[in-house]
């Protein structure tokens, strides 16, 4: 028996939220490594992570830090992916990019695992893999199968995201208003254009010239992207809930044929990369308290839709910063080294 081969793997941005999650993900999958090394900006060099129980010292991510490197995982925003990316790939390193630096490139391929892994063998044009914004990852996890079976025309979406999309500084602001809150205290906010506490924010980036955000524009594009259709309908509205993490959306879709809602249940049941969570009688459904740590994207309140011929409703919640984030860009340099390297 042939011995396993080990890769060696870097993680640009690794003391972020996201890249501390992508250690985390990487040691819980058991990752096959033969070298860890953790890039960051020049303020972190010399601070140490815990990897499976040994220290690793971070160093300062330059244009000459990916020698060697089978696979880079980026989480360290998109500017820095423009900037150290191409030369990762010069290197030889296979590039997997969580920011919204290269999603909407024609040249670069735009992967869920679950969804169009054949995707992935478009890396060989630019050596980089575009990884989704969280909200349309667990979306597309969620509606794949159903896509398969009789194609959607249209997905109806509105969401509701925790502080955590926007990182710690959103996630410290909100537990600040409510400590403050709790204490009689006026509530300060700086991260978000209003208080967030108690609240709701109809508004995820910035509006664009058509109405939209750039969060609701990214899940249209990226859908049609994934999907290889241009022509179904996507609208989206997404907004920023007082939640720390976990991501929840409605979903509402119409498709071709008519499927009903008790063959969505046994199409997800057995689906990847999903746990259906359907028993609203014993008040049992999707949650973001409950999908914190968790790997799968949970998916209930599953109901046809009776103000049309063939609609479903689902309610889709998933953590945000795992297969939102990490856990899809490690999931995407599983494929890889399985079948590409």
């Amino acid at each position: 028996m042939s011995e396993q081969r080990l890769f060696n793997v870097a993680v640009a941005g690794a003391t972020g939220a996201v890249g501390g999650a992508m250690l985390e993900t990487l040691a819980r999958r058991n990752f096959p490594l033969a070298e860890l090394r953790l890039l960051a900006s020049e303020r972190s060099v010399g601070k140490k992570l815990f990897f499976k129980g040994k220290e690793i010292a971070v160093q300062q991510m330059t244009q000459d830090s990916f020698k060697g490197i089978d696979v880079a995982l980026f989480s360290a925003g998109a500017s820095r992916s423009f900037e150290f990316a191409p030369a990762a790939a010069a290197a030889g390193a296979v590039v997997v990019d969580n920011s919204s630096a290269y999603r909407m490139d024609p040249e670069i391929p735009l992967v869920v695992p679950e969804v169009n892994p054949h995707a992935i063998a478009q890396y060989k044009k630019r050596g980089i893999i575009a990884n989704p914004n969280c909200s349309t990852i667990q979306m597309l996890v969620a509606l794949k199968p159903i896509h398969d079976k009789v194609r959607i025309k249209r997905i109806v979406v509105s969401t509701y995201q925790a502080v955590s999309g926007t990182g710690a500084k959103a996630i410290e602001e909100l537990r600040q208003q409510v400590m403050d809150y709790a204490a009689g205290k006026p509530l300060q906010h700086k991260v978000y254009p209003h208080q967030i506490a108690f609240n709701c924010l109809p508004q995820i980036d910035s509006f664009l010239d058509n109405g939209y955000t750039k969060e609701e524009m990214k899940m249209v594009n990226e859908t049609r992207k994934m999907f290889e259709d241009p022509t179904i309908g996507v609208t989206a509205t997404t907004v920023r809930v007082p939640v720390f993490y976990g991501h929840s959306e409605a979903v509402n879709i119409e498709t071709e044929k008519k499927i009903t809602a008790a063959e969505v249940k046994a199409l997800l049941k057995d689906a990847p990369g999903v746990q259906l969570v359907d028993e609203p009688t014993l008040s049992q459904y999707p949650m973001a308290i409950d999908c914190a740590g968790r790997f799968e994207t949970l998916v209930g309140r599953i109901r046809e839709d009776e103000s049309i011929a063939n609609g479903i409703n689902l309610w889709v919640v998933s953590d945000n910063i795992l297969k939102g984030a990490a856990l899809n860009a490690v999931q995407i340099a599983e494929v890889l080294i399985r079948e590409y390297l």
